[in-house]
């Protein structure tokens, strides 16, 4: 088994060692995002746009996409207008 992986979150290579998960990838990349997606404000998706959860684990070449949330609250949104 190779001591490292090669992965790319949001088209950023990086390395992580074997056994990494999708929750080691984002701390690694976009650690800023990694509450939003703890608490479900952001979605987490394969290259195929397949959903991913944190604790999936990763293969070498596995390609991340990581976003906050499109959704809109607030006033205007629930009036419906």
């Amino acid at each position: 088994m190779p001591a490292d992986i090669r992965v790319y979150v949001n088209d950023r290579g990086l390395s992580l060692p074997a056994g990494a998960s999708v929750r080691d990838a984002i701390r690694a990349a976009l650690p800023e995002l990694l509450p939003d997606c703890e608490a479900g404000r952001a979605a987490l998706s394969d290259a195929r746009g397949l959903p991913l959860e944190l604790d999936d684990p990763l293969a070498s070449g596995a390609i991340l996409r990581a976003a906050r949330s499109s959704r809109r609250g607030g006033a205007a949104a629930d009036a419906g207008g």
